[in-house]
């Protein structure tokens, strides 16, 4: 019988040679040899389609002994144990969409105030760096203000306006001093989404095909000694703090909300065809899917010394954690951190748009 290679099977199936050597630590998907001298592995044409049909069960979070099942099962019985699992997700998932509203009440009545800016007053010291990479058009669209500082990467048409200076474009407006006696500055960046998610709705309207138009978004805004952030998509708000990066946001795609719950590896994570695939996102209202989903907004205690950085998905999804970590940590002012982080996108080849500010709060 003809074998193919553990890189070959990898590159016709779509895997990657690491997914595959994990697919068989976890028993999903033996090799049908193994070399009894070298360890080498060896897969059989016939397996490939075992192994993508593991890929996406475990996409949408399938556990383990469910997948050996319905991998093993004939194509009919398969779609009914799919058919099966999914039906129980969506009851599972009504049940906690009731103790969730239960809850968010009950926190409401205890809530204070979210927009607390009490402390000194910080000024940020900032730089951006903007990259088209290899992409045929430039879709990702940033700001970097007095106060107020955004991220967006947008997808759709290559053509102008693109979704992402929409989304920067209505949030601008909250850029400068603010009155941090009054206001609620939540509340300013959930309404500067809603008249982004307006403006791309008008926009796509004009389109014959609008299907696959909008934008991740990421805006920070620094009042006093607070940040609030206003967060969709799989863009990032770093805060960088006695030498260690932190991530604030989380990325809004299938991939990271299994890897959250423990029912995938950060390795399939990386590995995955789908990996970069959105569950929420900026696009046109009533478009269904996560049309509805408003932003995160959540709001961090910030201190002089502090350094946020924003990136796009052409940053982290191209670089190593590591390496993200230790560029967003170097030395120096933020044009020569915003600079080398240019650079290293460039030298692994930018095979996105990409985008960064980088803002040191100064006292």
């Amino acid at each position: 019988m003809e074998h193919l290679s553990i890189g070959e099977f990898a590159r016709t199936s779509g895997l990657t040679a690491k997914a595959l050597r994990l697919y068989d630590d976890l028993d999903l998907l033996r090799p049908d040899r193994v070399d009894p001298f070298t360890g080498y592995r060896w897969y059989a044409p016939a397996q490939l389609d075992r192994a993508r049909l593991v890929a996406r069960l475990r996409l949408i979070g399938m556990p383990l002994a469910r997948i050996r099942e319905v991998a093993s099962a004939p194509a009919g019985v398969a779609a009914d144990l799919v058919r099966a699992y999914w039906r129980q997700v969506e009851a599972d998932t009504a049940s906690r969409r009731d103790i969730v509203a239960s809850l968010v009440q009950h926190l409401r009545t205890k809530e204070t105030t979210m927009h607390n800016t009490s402390g000194p007053t910080l000024t940020p010291r900032s730089a951006a760096r903007l990259g088209q990479g290899a992409r045929p058009a430039q879709q990702d669209a940033l700001h970097a203000g007095r106060s107020l500082f955004v991220v967006a990467d947008g997808f759709g048409p290559h053509r102008s306006p693109v979704p992402a200076g929409l989304a920067i474009d209505a949030f601008t407006a909250l850029d400068g001093p603010w009155p941090e006696s009054d206001g609620d500055p939540a509340a300013a960046l959930r309404a500067a989404f809603t008249e982004a998610q307006r403006a791309i709705t008008t926009e796509a309207a004009t389109l014959t095909d609008a299907h696959h138009f909008g934008t991740t978004v990421t805006a920070a805004l620094l009042v006093g000694s607070t940040l609030f952030s206003a967060h969709v998509g799989d863009s990032r708000l770093w805060l960088v703090r006695d030498g260690r990066a932190e991530q604030v946001t989380r990325d809004h795609t299938v991939v990271a909300a299994l890897i959250e719950e423990g029912r995938l590896t950060e390795d399939e994570a990386r590995s995955h065809a789908d990996r970069s695939l959105l569950n929420r996102a900026l696009v046109p209202a009533g478009t269904g899917g996560h049309s509805d989903a408003g932003p995160d907004l959540t709001s961090t205690p910030v201190r002089p010394g502090d350094r946020l950085v924003l990136t796009g998905d052409g940053v982290h999804a191209v670089l190593d954690a590591d390496h993200v970590a230790a560029l967003l940590t170097r030395d120096g002012d933020p044009d020569v951190v915003g600079q080398e982080i240019a650079d290293a996108v460039e030298a692994a080849g930018a095979p996105d748009n990409y985008a960064v500010v980088v803002v040191d709060l100064d006292a």
